[in-house]
């Protein structure tokens, strides 16, 4: 049980940094956008690159070199630029607010959620990396034991994230307030690409 709590408290002090990925999972709970689907993405990609991290920590490390992590940096950029376009278009056009909100497909919600959560090299080094290496050292039952604790952080952490929001919802009904929602994720996603940038130069 020490190892699990240990886990917890770890995978949870890693994943409440304000991030691309917990932006996405906010939005779609705001917008009651397939919800269960984006948090069970999230989670489920959370667990399998843990124990990834847990058993197979030296293999990766031995492989994943500033080449690797400067492709998937660059990919990131383009996604989010890309993402940054379609936000700009629905801010500065004259939208359908309900179909805003409703017509969007479950197949599209997919390749989203895997491009925020994959094409984050950050979710690597918090995941992978560092759990991976925080536990190298720890008995195989010790290291299950702190996955399981790290994984449950990370199903609480995205399900609580992403209903909390869809609660938040019914304050959030205007074309207005969504204006502004997005000028903020716009601003928000700008920055990241900067500080991308600044970090590859």
């Amino acid at each position: 049980m020490e190892y699990v709590l240990l886990g917890f408290f770890t995978g949870l002090s890693l994943i409440l940094a304000i991030g691309a990925q917990n932006i996405f999972v906010i939005e779609q709970g705001l917008k009651k956008q397939h919800i269960f689907l984006v948090c069970l993405i999230c989670s489920v990609s959370d667990l399998i690159l843990i124990f990834l991290g847990i058993f197979l920590f030296h293999y990766f490390n031995q492989f994943f070199n500033h080449t690797v992590e400067l492709i998937l940096n660059i990919l990131l950029i383009l996604f989010l630029l890309h993402f940054i376009y379609t936000k700009l278009k629905i801010n500065f056009s004259e939208i359908h607010f309900h179909d805003e909100l409703t017509n969007i497909s479950k197949t599209n919600i997919f390749i989203k959620t895997l491009g925020f959560t994959y094409l984050n090299p950050h979710v690597y080094s918090d995941t992978v990396f560092f759990l991976g290496n925080f536990s190298k050292n720890y008995l195989l039952n010790q290291k299950i034991a702190f996955g399981i604790g790290a994984a449950i952080a990370s199903f609480l952490f995205f399900f609580a994230l992403g209903y909390l929001s869809n609660y938040l919802s019914k304050y959030a009904k205007s074309k207005k307030v969504w204006r502004v929602i997005n000028i903020f994720i716009i601003t928000f996603m700008s920055i990241l690409v900067l500080y991308i940038v600044k970090e590859i130069l």
